[in-house]
């Protein structure tokens, strides 16, 4: 039976400098579990040039975005596409509100730390980043070295190599473990829980 409830808002902002895989791992896998995806530039226009050359065009600017209410607003990280969105004015105001509004959000690689960490929507919560940044990190969040990390409404992760698990709690928090397992069973995702299982077997068959 087909749910009349509309689907979630997603905002997940780019900036020159962006870590694409994280960017696109992140919008692809939101939209295959139904969620309403806008990407939005915090630059002047909508192509950004992302990490190592990669185009990436938005469906917004940020400042068409400032009026809009999000269910969840996930940044991904990159460098400088971290700090691009760290100096974006109206998205501190957004992820502020978002964080203030008891809602949703989200950041992967650099931009737990230089982002989040730094706007202060981190204070005493759990959270992971990019190895580099964890120092930073730590100096406005309880810095854990979780490949993802969830601490009440806030989500986390180290970088491109976690970005689908990133993804797939991200479809968990909106829309349940139900939903996620739904989306990450096609994508034949390779979570962390899958690694520790193989991992033990492994060492089982060593013994």
């Amino acid at each position: 039976m087909a749910s009349d409830s509309p689907a979630k808002k997603v905002l997940v902002p780019i900036a020159n400098g962006t870590e694409a895989i994280e960017a696109v791992i992140t919008v692809d896998v939101l939209r295959r579990a139904g969620a309403d995806v806008t990407v939005a530039s915090v630059e002047k226009q909508l192509r950004v040039d992302g990490y190592h050359g990669v185009k990436i065009v938005a469906d917004a600017l940020i400042s068409d975005c400032s009026q809009t209410v999000f269910d969840l607003i996930a940044l991904p990280g990159g460098i400088p596409g971290a700090a691009n969105l760290k100096n974006s004015e109206v998205l501190e105001s957004l992820v502020k509100k978002q964080a203030a509004d008891g809602k949703l959000y989200a950041a992967i690689c650099a931009s737990p730390a230089v982002a989040l960490a730094s706007w202060g929507v981190l204070k005493g919560l759990k959270a992971t980043g990019y190895p580099p940044f964890m120092e930073q990190l730590a100096s406005g969040a309880i810095a854990v070295e979780s490949r993802v990390q969830v601490d009440g409404k806030v989500v986390t992760s180290r970088g491109p190599g976690t970005t689908m698990e990133f993804a797939v709690a991200l479809v968990e928090q909106l829309y349940g473990k139900e939903k996620a397992d739904e989306v990450s069973g096609p994508l034949v995702a390779f979570l962390s829980t899958d690694f520790k299982a193989i991992h033990c077997l492994g060492k089982l068959k060593q013994i």
